[in-house]
């Protein structure tokens, strides 16, 4: 990106369309602009996020995803280029198998509820589904690199865990769903053990 903004108040989008990276102009309703509206949509919750008391390798790890996410939306905006680099994939794996490790295996559907950060992390994850919603898109109608959707498709399911992670963080737990079908299944255990 060769241009910084210096003026932020341009009028030039009065017409209903946006500067791309490239110089080029595209309605404000192009798939490519929804992909980037939503990966920045999504960088926005997760500062957010960080706003709540978390352990300091979260919190670290949280502000490298927003810079990692400020590369994925650069490269949304200038077709053809890739900005994003593969190895943001390794770390966001690692940290998957680290901090999955730690938890408790599920037995049931778990709510996206509990504590205000645990809570918040539900919601940056469903915004990181969208976000990859709009990408596959746009892969669809243009030729993007891949590793954008693939890094979103692993951050949702980071964020999942650390959701269920921050739910720990002071000795809670999970807000599991109440299903009538697991709640049948435990009276009937119950019942054939009486």
């Amino acid at each position: 990106m060769g241009n910084r903004l210096t003026q932020i108040a341009t009028r030039t989008g009065d017409d209903g369309t946006t500067g791309l990276g490239d110089n080029t102009r595209v309605p404000k309703d192009h798939l490519r602009v929804h992909a980037m509206g939503d990966v920045d949509e999504l960088n926005s919750n997760i500062g957010v996020l960080l706003c709540e008391p978390m352990p300091d390798r979260l919190r670290e790890l949280l502000v490298d995803v927003q810079h990692q996410l400020f590369n994925l939306g650069g490269e949304l905006s200038m077709p053809g280029f890739t900005l994003f680099k593969p190895d943001a994939l390794l770390q966001l794996d690692n940290a998957l198998a680290e901090h999955n490790a730690a938890l408790p295996r599920l037995a049931e559907f778990i709510l996206p509820a509990g504590t205000r950060a645990a809570s918040l992390a539900h919601v940056c994850r469903t915004v990181a589904r969208r976000a990859e919603r709009a990408v596959v898109a746009l892969g669809a109608d243009t030729e993007i690199n891949d590793t954008p959707r693939r890094y979103l498709n692993r951050l949702s399911d980071l964020l999942f865990v650390l959701a269920r992670v921050l739910n720990r963080v002071d000795g809670g737990d999970d807000v599991y769903w109440k299903s009538e079908r697991m709640a049948r299944a435990a009276a009937d255990e119950q019942a054939s053990e009486t």
